[in-house]
This record gives C-alpha cells, sequence and structure tokens, in this order.
C-alpha cells in the first residue's frame, strides 16, 4: 500500500512503495522546485522542475556531456533510455535539444506513475514511456532509429545480469543509427572485475569505446560509478575529455591503448555466464 508523507506547502518527503522498493522522493533545500529520486535508500535521480538542463549527480553529467557531443548544439535527436528513474537524462536532452524524439523503458510502472505524478513531465516534449523489462522494449525499437541508447538500470542498486551481455549489446548496436553513440552507467568497486568485463563485452561489438571515471575508482580504490561510450565510429574524446576535466565533479577520460591495458585481457561476457553488478558496500549511501 502506498504512503504518501508530502504537503505541498512544506515540501515535505513523498514515500511510495513501488514494484522496487520504497520510493523517496526528497526535496532539494537549495532548489526550489528540485527533488531527489531514492529507492531502498539508493539515490536514483535528481531532478530540478524549474531547469531540467541542470544535472547534479556525477554520472548524470557525464551522460549529459556525451549527449552534448552526439550531434551538433541543438539539433534534434532520437535518443533511448533503458531505466527511468525520475526521467532526469530524458528531461535534460527535451531542453537542451528541442523536438528530439525520446523514449523511456522502464519497468517499474508503479515508479512512473509516482514521478508522473509528482514530478510531470513537460506535456510539449516528445517523451515516450514504456512499461517493460528494457530488453523487451530495446527488441521493439526499429533497426537504425536511435542516435544515442543510455542504459543506466539498476535493480536494488545492482544491474540486471541480462543488461550485462553481448547478446544484449548486439541489440543496442541493431538499434543505434550509423555513428550513433551507446552510453552505459556501470558501478563497480576494487577489484573492478565487473567494469573489465563490461569493457571487454562493449568491445566486442563497438571498436571506438571510451570510459569517463573518478581516477580513485578507476585505481580500484573505492566503489563508484564509471560511464561507458561505445560506437561503430570516431569518438569526440578530446571534447569530453575537456569537458569531463572542467567539471564541478571532474573526472578521467580513459581510450585507445590506456583503456585496452585497464581491461586487463577480460573476456566478454555472454547470457549463459552474465551475473549482476556488485552489490554496493552499504557505506556509500551513508
Amino acid at each position: 500500500m502506498a504512503r504518501n508523507k508530502r504537503t505541498r506547502e512544506a515540501r515535505e518527503a513523498v514515500v511510495e512503495t513501488v514494484d522496487g522498493g520504497l520510493a523517496e522522493l526528497m526535496p532539494d533545500r537549495d532548489r526550489p522546485r528540485a527533488w531527489t529520486l531514492l529507492v531502498d535508500g539508493a539515490p536514483q535521480s535528481h531532478v530540478d522542475l524549474d531547469d531540467p538542463a541542470y544535472l547534479d549527480f556525477e554520472y548524470q553529467r557525464r551522460l549529459g556531456h556525451i549527449a552534448d557531443l552526439v550531434a551538433p548544439p541543438g539539433r534534434p535527436v532520437r535518443a533511448v533510455h533503458l531505466g527511468g528513474g525520475a526521467f532526469t537524462l530524458a528531461r535534460y536532452i527535451a531542453a537542451t535539444r528541442p523536438r528530439s524524439t525520446q523514449q523511456v523503458v522502464e519497468r517499474d510502472t508503479a515508479l512512473v506513475r509516482l514521478v508522473r505524478r509528482e514530478l510531470p513531465l513537460d506535456p510539449q516534449a516528445r517523451i515516450r514511456v514504456r512499461g517493460t523489462d528494457a530488453r523487451e522494449g530495446l527488441a521493439r525499437i526499429a533497426d537504425g532509429w536511435a542516435d544515442l541508447v543510455i542504459a543506466d538500470v539498476f535493480s536494488g542498486a545492482r544491474t540486471p545480469a541480462h543488461l550485462t551481455s553481448t547478446e544484449f549489446l548486439t541489440d543496442v548496436r541493431r538499434v543505434l543509427a550509423p555513428g550513433g553513440y551507446y552510453a552505459a552507467n556501470l558501478a563497480d568497486g576494487p577489484p573492478l572485475a565487473h567494469l573489465r568485463g563490461q569493457l571487454a563485452t562493449a568491445a566486442a561489438l563497438f571498436p571506438e569505446l571510451a570510459l569517463a571515471a573518478d581516477p580513485a575508482v578507476l585505481r580500484g580504490k573505492r566503489f563508484g560509478n564509471a560511464v561507458l561510450l561505445g560506437s561503430e565510429g570516431a569518438l569526440p574524446v578530446a571534447e569530453l575529455t575537456r569537458r569531463c576535466a572542467g567539471d564541478p565533479h571532474p573526472c578521467r577520460v580513459e581510450h585507445g591503448r590506456g583503456l585496452r591495458d585497464f581491461s586487463g585481457g577480460a573476456a566478454a561476457v555472454t547470457d549463459a555466464a552474465a551475473v549482476a553488478s556488485p552489490a554496493p558496500p552499504p557505506s556509500v549511501f551513508r
């Protein structure tokens, strides 16, 4: 049964049970119409309804840089978002690239209803939300439709196993237009076996790869997020590096030989051997 703790005047938290656990919408005390979405205590999204082009989370800022570089500034794009959360990146693209056409695939339909009710989408934005599993939703998208596919799917703070394989990325590649980008939010900690396996898996499908992450994460010093970027064509590595270095949350971009060396000879992951990403340690969300 849903629980609702909000009064509009006080901007108190909204707390409801959704399919994936306990969802909380926490007001941002520094931004009048901004909220953070958590599910079972794990931060999922941050949205500012007054400024949807504002990105707060580190990994979402990195995905925002990629969205900025997928096409010339302001040009509409076709984007697929696997994992909805509070639709942060879909809102960002709608604000920065008007007339873009986007599809969001989110299996937690109760969460979708909560977000639509409390953080409504701009009715002029061309954003369609499908309530289904990410792979099932991806399978319904036409060949070569998307300029950008963003994978940001977590269940209990872990990426489901069936979204980590070469079979999954084969369908991503099918959906991408020539020169399109695939971007994935990956989470891992020492010894980084999952991250290295995901790099090897992506390398089996995409000849061009880059990885953006905090240096401490790449050195295996702490658990954290890394954003993987893949394409069949050349990537804007220099510009992505510049943006990431100058970001309020600066990070390092690896590519080429350095990225191949980082993967350490890991093997590509298939459906038969796939496992979910590792659970973050309890200290991550404290």
